[in-house]
């Protein structure tokens, strides 16, 4: 056993040591300064080529103030909410730093409770990285600021160098950001909401802050914000910071800051792809967004300058030409939303994200949710019918000249015979834009003519989850799915433009998909960052799938709902889409060299709720092969010049003709016979009162697939709507003559 001698000696030696490190660590840090705080860099982002395209952030949107210019109320507010033992403790709170060192043990991070005069450390540090030796270096910093620092001291270092959101950076640009005054001038009411934000302006701040959590909502952030309000200022009465008659008064009106502003160079489409590539910023490092709004990075896009500037130019040509709100009430509150992406790659080249921040539109309609996408979903319905085939016989494909009905107002079947029932038991009938009786018409005619029933019956009996696996391969997000009801089939889900134009990519590259990304490359102090390498390739479907969905979608271009597109003159895919009361209208369309969404919707401003189109545009309904594939057309002409015209991969004969369950047998074959010699004199004919698209005797080819068609059809709009048959007609689209589809449909 060893002595005891040994053991004190030992022990003694031990606790030496430890003294001997916490008096180096001590004399080794430097008390931090607010004005070294307030160095802080702007963000500077990069095109893809690049050229610099803004610098900004909160570096430039900084001022420190005195405590003599900081209202009692606003130092009150913050030591009752955070620190009540402000101005007795020794600065450093042991229990925080032990919960963290341990949370850091059990693999966690090393955050932990933190007096005022810890969290002013902590918020000259640029970088928020938690570790175990930056948890020291704060703690020793913190005790020699609490005993050579004063509290008032300490106090202002900390309100100066605190992020209050919105890019504003210490107490005094925090007032002038939400309330327009100087700090000296806060009242306590405004005081307790600028306290309030220090928990996190992401959630307390009550604007939409979605874009960086989907939690983060107006109403929940104003929810969260007043609750907090309140209880400041109740905590400042209870700890005699307020008077009866104050807390009376600063609790009578919760004080709504104004509204958000555009800073310096966040105006026109500049603040979108700002947005953008910092939402991807953050989304694929550890950067935090406090760290990351202190600055100091550059960040280079895939935003090429000359695409972002044509798509603007489309949307406001169409715009300038289509929309009139001074004359037309119901032109006001119509808003686009656009983006065009690379296939089998996935690099976002342009958006158009909405009016800009200098015009109060702060909200980013290329990547918001919430707008449905309407018939544009179709041809993910067929893609899945190809790739799985359905319940009848789940190892064969369906060819896409499978007939199905496509009548209007028709009852819907699920697997096993039965009728789909609503939630009061009553039948569910599916209805078209139209009430035109097509009869049993082949898939290709119906997405040709965005007719609904079909493809609600066809989705029916693949399996709307089916329907969602593709979609999911191809890049649309789990949020964005709704309900896998009948409706699902016809676009009932929200997904952004952004990733429209993505999904739809797939096509395109014949099946291969990359997730969409706008940034490459981040540095900061000079060293690159990790996590911006080029998403993988994967195949989402099988190549000839996608190929047979282009085909199909050529067609609707060249004979269907979308031949405004025709005038792009090269070969191109695509479909419209158009929603129930006309709320939302879509085109999204492809060539092998991009992939563009155009979203066209109105929104009321109080609430966000979409507002119908019907009499927009002096029109009586919108539809995506009106203004958005006008918009579209305009910008892929300027995106494209120069470029060659590849046209798309031939596309393969694919499954087998599954006619749905009540179709006609197709007609036999007729032998010729010999015309008797007798001649007749034939009994004149009248003209036939047609009521449905009646087969012609006129075999009609698509490359490699034929199908008997008859009655020509000038092209409909969304939804089935079409115009009359006549007596004949020869449908068809014939491959490489530089014409081709935009994709977009109805689910009106």
């Amino acid at each position: 056993m060893p002595s005891w001698k040994l053991v004190s000696g030992l022990c003694l030696a031990f606790f030496g040591g430890l003294v001997a490190i916490a008096g180096i660590g001590y004399a080794m840090v430097g008390i931090p300064s607010e004005n070294t705080a307030a160095k802080s860099e702007n963000n500077v982002y990069y095109w893809e080529d690049g050229s610099q395209m803004v610098a900004t952030g909160a570096g430039a949107n900084r001022q420190n103030v005195t405590i003599d210019k900081i209202p009692k109320a606003m130092q009150w507010a913050v030591i009752s909410a955070e620190n009540k033992s402000f101005y007795s403790d020794s600065g450093v709170d042991p229990m925080g730093i032990a919960r963290a060192l341990a949370n850091m043990a059990r693999g966690g991070d090393t955050q932990g409770g933190s007096t005022i005069t810890q969290q002013y450390v902590k918020n000259t540090y640029l970088s928020q990285e938690q570790t175990v030796s930056r948890k020291f270096k704060e703690m020793f910093i913190s005790i020699k600021v609490g005993t050579k620092l004063t509290k008032d001291e300490i106090l202002q270092g900390y309100l100066n160098t605190s992020y209050y959101g919105r890019d504003a950076y210490g107490i005094q640009a925090a007032a002038q950001t939400y309330y327009g005054v100087d700090a000296e001038k806060l009242t306590p009411s405004q005081c307790a909401f600028l306290a309030a934000l220090l928990k996190g302006p992401t959630y307390y701040d009550p604007v939409d802050n979605t874009s960086y959590d989907p939690s983060a909502t107006k109403a929940k952030n104003t929810e969260r914000s007043k609750y907090r309000w309140g209880w400041i200022l109740e905590q400042m009465h209870d700890d005699k910071h307020l008077t009866d008659a104050e807390y009376q008064t600063a609790t009578k009106k919760y004080p709504m800051p104004q509204g958000l502003k555009a800073t310096k160079g966040m105006t026109g489409q500049i603040s979108y792809l700002v947005d953008t590539a910092k939402k991807y910023v953050l989304a694929h490092s550890d950067i935090s967004r406090t760290e990351f709004d202190k600055g100091g990075y550059q960040i280079r896009t895939t935003f090429e300058k000359d695409k972002v500037d044509a798509l603007a130019k489309a949307v406001k040509k169409i715009e300038s030409e289509k929309i009139d709100p001074e004359k037309r009430e119901l032109d006001k509150h119509v808003q686009f939303g656009a983006a065009s992406v690379k296939p089998k790659d996935g690099a976002i080249v342009a958006l158009y994200g909405g009016a800009g921040y200098e015009n109060d539109h702060f909200n980013n309609n290329a990547d918001t949710s919430g707008v449905p996408v309407g018939s544009t979903w179709k041809p993910f319905v067929l893609a899945a019918a190809m790739e799985y085939g359905t319940y009848k016989d789940p190892d064969v494909g369906v060819s896409p000249l499978s007939k199905y009905n496509g009548n209007d107002h028709l009852k819907v079947r699920n697997n096993d015979g039965t009728y789909v029932l609503k939630k009061d038991n009553s039948v569910f009938y599916q209805e078209n834009e139209s009430d035109y009786p097509w009869g049993y018409i082949s898939l290709r005619k119906a997405m040709e003519q965005s007719i609904n029933t079909p493809f609600v019956q066809l989705g029916m009996d693949v399996g709307m989850s089916k329907v969602r696996d593709v979609a999911k391969a191809s890049g649309i997000l789990d949020q964005s799915f709704e309900a896998l009801n009948p409706s699902f089939a016809l676009g009932t889900s929200t997904p952004s433009a952004i990733r429209m134009a993505d999904a739809y990519s797939t096509f395109a590259a014949s099946g291969k998909h990359a997730d969409p990304y706008s940034v490459t490359e981040v540095k900061k102090d000079g060293q690159q960052l990790p996590g911006f390498d080029k998403p993988k390739v994967k195949l989402a479907m099988p190549e000839n799938v996608a190929n047979n969905v282009t085909d199909t979608l050529e067609n609707v271009i060249e004979n269907g709902t979308g031949q405004n597109a025709k005038a792009l003159g090269r070969a191109a895919a695509g479909k419209t889409g158009t929603t129930d009361s006309n709320k939302s209208a879509w085109f999204v369309g492809y060539t092998q060299q991009l992939s563009t969404s155009i979203a066209m919707f109105r929104e009321d401003p109080k609430n966000s709720k979409l507002l119908s189109m019907n009499g927009t545009a002096g029109e009586d309904s919108i539809h995506g092969g009106d203004i958005p594939t006008s918009i579209w057309t305009e910008y892929m002409k300027a995106a494209l010049k120069g470029d060659n015209d590849p046209g798309f991969p031939d596309a393969e004969k694919i499954g087998e003709v599954q006619d749905e369950d009540g179709a006609p047998s197709p007609t036999p074959s007729v032998t010729a016979t010999p015309t008797p010699s007798v001649t007749a004199t034939p009994t004149p004919t009248p003209s036939p009162t047609l009521t449905a698209p009646s087969p012609s005797a006129t075999e009609t080819c698509f490359g490699f697939q034929c199908e008997d068609t008859g009655g020509t059809d000038t092209g409909g709009t969304d939804g089935g709507t079409s115009s009359t048959p006549t007596a004949t007609e020869t449908t068809g689209n014939t491959r490489g003559n530089g014409n081709g589809g935009i994709f977009g449909g109805s689910s009106g």
